[in-house]
Order: structure tokens, then C-alpha cells, then sequence
């Protein structure tokens, strides 16, 4: 079952997709539920992955709470498509606030997913909130090190002052009172995206910009106040702090963003795990069902044994 929530992260009311579980193990006992959060991509809303899985997990027994980041679809703020990673981090830990306030939920048994861009953004979360009491990840990505060091890890360093420098200048823009500025996330065709992106940068356009997972919500433009903010952002700095917490990533074998997954997951502490997709790339294991199927009953998998109520 969905239900349309909202709750409140750091001042602006966030809007999420609460998926409860039509039967689970702790129903029948008379219980309540494990729970999971689930953010979405950068760019993304509730309505595309991120509600595909929080519904998968539903299936599965949890109680899953997808959720429009702050500045973002259904969500308060402006400018609107903002990406600021302080606020996507203080969301997350306000999901968690709202799930532990729920009857269907065990306070003591909540746990975090991450995809893409949210892959990095859990990671501080569960770092210093200790109510998340277990953290998954799929396709993670540092969405920082995207900007300074690009998809693949190997971009032009010039790329990066071409964007501060950007950056700068509409910020006096914005104070001339000439409005705030922003720049289009994605080309107008495939073509252009293959060329300017490879497979990853048409993967990214064919999901968000066609039939596929469209929506209307979904960010078309960043501010360019957003790039400052994203730059001097580390999503790995305090991974280790999520130990004695378990942690699981999950990548695919064919994902240019890899590199970022196994950064993290060397940086934190054991129990962890990474957990490989053979065949999947960044962008397959969103929506592709011979994908997200296997990641689907991996998550299960680990969340079950971790959030499981005390003897």
C-alpha cells in the first residue's frame, strides 16, 4: 500500500511515498514492521528508482519511505533542482525521524538505502545518526568527486575551474537582481549525449529525458549555486564511523561510476560488503528487472538479517 506522506527536513516540508507491507512476519506476531529510507538520484524523483525499490522492499516486508529531497519535486524550497548536499544529508536523518514516529514501525529496526547520488549522501547520514541501523547502497556515487574528478574519475582538471568560474559569476548575477541562474542537466538528444557522455552520459539521458522513466518532476536544470556547494562536499570522509553498523554496496560490473563505490568501501570498516552485478551498469540497475531483481533480493536479504527483531 501507498501512501502520500509529508514531513519536515531542517525548516521546508518534504514529500515521500510511505510503502507498507500488505503482510510480513511482525504483522502477523501483532508487531511492528522493520523500515527502510530510500533516496533517489540526483535529479531524480520519488516516482522513478527510488519508489521502485522502497515498493520492492515493501513486497518484501518492510516498511519503505521514498521521499522527494529538499528543493526538489514535490518538496518545499527554492531555487527549485537545488542540490545541496548539507540539506540532502539532514533529509535523509529527517526520514528517519518521521519513520520513528510511525505505529507501523520499530523505532530500533530502521535502515537506509541509497541510490546514485543518495548512495553518497547515506553514508554521513549513518555516520553520525546511529538510529540508522543499517546502510545499502546501489550505484553510489560521490556526487562531489562526479563534479571535480567527472564519471569515470579521469576528467580534465580545467573542466572544474570552468565550472567554479561559472558558478562565481552567476552568483553576482543573482546579486544584481537579474535572478538566479541555471544550466541544463541533460543534451536535447541521444546523439548528443552519447558524444558528449559515452554509453554512461546517453544511459543518463535515455532514463530521464524519454519514455522510459520520464517524469515532470524530475530536475532538468541545476542552479549553478548548487556546483560551489557539491564541489567542496566529501561523502567518504567519515564512512568508517559507520562501523560497528553493517554496510552494504552494490554496483554494477559494467558501471564507469564504479571507482567511487570501491573508494568508499575501502575507506570504511568491517562488517561491509560489495556486492557486484555482473553485466549491470550505473544506470541499469535503476529499472532494468533482470538488474534491480538481483539487487532487490540482495537489500532483502541483508536488511532482513540486520534490522531483525531482538530475541
Amino acid at each position: 500500500m501507498k501512501t502520500d506522506v509529508t514531513f519536515p527536513s531542517a525548516g521546508l516540508r518534504l514529500a515521500g511515498h510511505l510503502y507498507t507491507p500488505e503482510y510480513s512476519p511482525d504483522r502477523e506476531a501483532g508487531g511492528s514492521h522493520p523500515a527502510v529510507v530510500v533516496g533517489h538520484p540526483g535529479s531524480g524523483v520519488k516516482e522513478q528508482t527510488a519508489g521502485l525499490y522502497a515498493r520492492r522492499l515493501a513486497e518484501r516486508g518492510f516498511v519503505a519511505l521514498a521521499f522527494d529531497a529538499a528543493y526538489q519535486g514535490e518538496s518545499e524550497g527554492t531555487p527549485r533542482g537545488l542540490e545541496d548536499p548539507a540539506h540532502r544529508v539532514e533529509d535523509v536523518k529527517a526520514a528517519v525521524s518521521f519513520l520513528s514516529t510511525r505505529a507501523e514501525v520499530d523505532p530500533d529496526r530502521i535502515g537506509a538505502l541509497g541510490i546514485c547520488a543518495s548512495g553518497g549522501y547515506v553514508l554521513p547520514a549513518a555516520a553520525t545518526d546511529h538510529r540508522i541501523r543499517a546502510v545499502g547502497t546501489v550505484s553510489a556515487v560521490d556526487i562531489s568527486r562526479q563534479f571535480r574528478l567527472g564519471a569515470d574519475g579521469a576528467q580534465d582538471p580545467a573542466v572544474l575551474q570552468g565550472l567554479l568560474d561559472a558558478a562565481a559569476a552567476a552568483r553576482t548575477a543573482a546579486a544584481r537582481g537579474e535572478g538566479e541562474q541555471s544550466f541544463q542537466l541533460f543534451p536535447d538528444t541521444a546523439e548528443q549525449a552519447r558524444a558528449m557522455g559515452g554509453r554512461h552520459g546517453f544511459e543518463g539521458f535515455e532514463y530521464y529525458r524519454t519514455d522510459r522513466a520520464r517524469h515532470p518532476r524530475s530536475a532538468a536544470f541545476l542552479p549553478w549555486s548548487s556546483v560551489d556547494r557539491l564541489v567542496s562536499f566529501d561523502a567518504f570522509r567519515f564512512v568508517d564511523l559507520i562501523a560497528p553498523r553493517p554496510l552494504l554496496m552494490i554496483a554494477g560490473s559494467e558501471a564507469v561510476t564504479s571507482w567511487m563505490a570501491v573508494e568508499a568501501f575501502q575507506n570504511a570498516r568491517s562488517p561491509k560488503e560489495l556486492h557486484w552485478i555482473d553485466g549491470a551498469s550505473h544506470v541499469d540497475l535503476y529499472d532494468r528487472e533482470q538488474f534491480v531483481g538481483l539487487a532487490v533480493s540482495k537489500l532483502a536479504e541483508f536488511f532482513g538479517a540486520h534490522l531483525a527483531r531482538s530475541a
